[in-house]
């Protein structure tokens, strides 16, 4: 009897151990928005080597902005109105519910890495502009440094010889001009106000001029051996921006969000619509009361889409099966997923 209680207590120490890594075989697993397989494979050697899904999406995201992927992805890129390039960027760890955040940040290229500076080293969760760049480089970061390149500058010049066409103002005069812009009619309450939403709930987008090399953002996603999971993003934001515009880069809900007792959620397109209706806070909760990450992901799309027909824009979603599915409006999406399944990145194409 003493040697089957042994043998049994074996077994189920065994099981616990087994499992106790949360790792069944399908883990670490890395999903990214669009072919960054060079930042997927980072991100997949560290989690795979036993890292955190933190220290896994920093090394991924931070290959990316290394690389200028398409060029909206770290310093370099996507100048705005005054041809300057600033970094957005978050992660979130799905753990703690953590988050650490830049927003418009100046002359540090490290957009990744200042913001978990922020989750680690602050109570805070958002940083932004020219005193976001003073803590980051007081932290340790390198800089101040001109984050334009020879690319941007002459996409830049290029802007404004064609009179700084397109740009995302509305309702100012000139219409076909560099500016400085006005007001076209009078916003006082007894003089009328200038045209609003559309009196039927829809309303016309700006993403006329949002497209995949003009306004883009890695998004990533990372579980880890252990089952923990975490979210983090990096974008130099949309090409010819009004300065000091934040997009929906650093904002927790929108480009990203994670939930380890879920799973978790990327975003990428036309930030300004998108963050208006937290579509990865919503695919994250839709997957928690069941839906399959194809479904939760489809109807995040389908809310901004009733409003925004058309608006650009895209979310991929994973749950804590490692079961992914992404869906977009208004463009054909494509993400990237490493598991251990896999010899190689893995690139998948979404229809919208």
């Amino acid at each position: 009897m003493s040697i089957k209680l042994v043998f049994l207590f074996i077994l189920l120490s065994s099981s616990v151990l087994g499992n106790g890594d949360g790792n069944s075989g399908k883990y670490p697993i890395v999903v990214s928005t669009w072919p960054f397989v060079d930042a997927v494979r980072a991100a997949w050697r560290v989690a795979d080597g036993g890292f955190s899904a933190v220290d896994a999406v920093v090394e991924g995201c931070s290959t990316c902005e290394e690389l200028r992927c398409d060029g909206t992805v770290g310093p370099g890129g996507s100048p705005d109105e005054n041809g300057e390039t600033t970094i957005d960027a978050l992660i979130m760890n799905g753990a703690t519910m953590e988050v650490g955040a830049i927003a418009a940040m100046r002359f540090v290229k490290d957009g990744i890495r200042a913001a978990r500076l922020v989750m680690q080293h602050t109570e805070h969760t958002l940083l932004a502009g020219e005193k976001a760049s003073a803590f980051a480089i007081a932290m340790g970061l390198p800089g101040p440094a001109n984050l334009s390149s020879a690319e941007s500058m002459d996409k830049w010049t290029k802007w404004r010889e064609n009179g700084c066409q397109p740009n995302f103002w509305k309702n100012v005069v000139p219409v076909d001009g560099c500016g400085p812009y006005q007001p076209k009619c009078n916003m006082g309450p007894s003089e009328g106000e200038c045209p609003a939403s559309n009196l039927m709930g829809v309303t016309e987008s700006g993403s006329s001029h949002v497209g995949l090399h003009s306004h883009d953002t890695i998004s990533m996603a990372v579980i880890d051996k252990m089952g923990h999971v975490a979210v983090g993003t990096s974008t130099n934001g949309a090409t010819f921006k009004i300065p000091g515009r934040v997009g929906d880069g650093p904002i927790a809900g929108s480009s990203a969000y994670a939930d380890e007792e879920v799973g978790a959620c990327g975003a990428t397109g036309d930030g300004d619509i998108m963050m208006r209706f937290l579509p990865c806070y919503q695919t994250v909760e839709s997957m928690r009361r069941g839906m399959e990450p194809e479904l939760a992901a489809k109807d995040a799309i389908s809310r901004i889409a009733r409003k925004f027909p058309g608006f650009v824009g895209a979310v991929v979603a994973i749950n804590k099966n490692g079961e992914h599915a992404g869906a977009c409006h208004g463009w054909t999406f494509k993400y990237s997923v490493r598991s251990p399944e896999m010899e190689d990145v893995k690139v998948f194409t979404v229809l919208p």
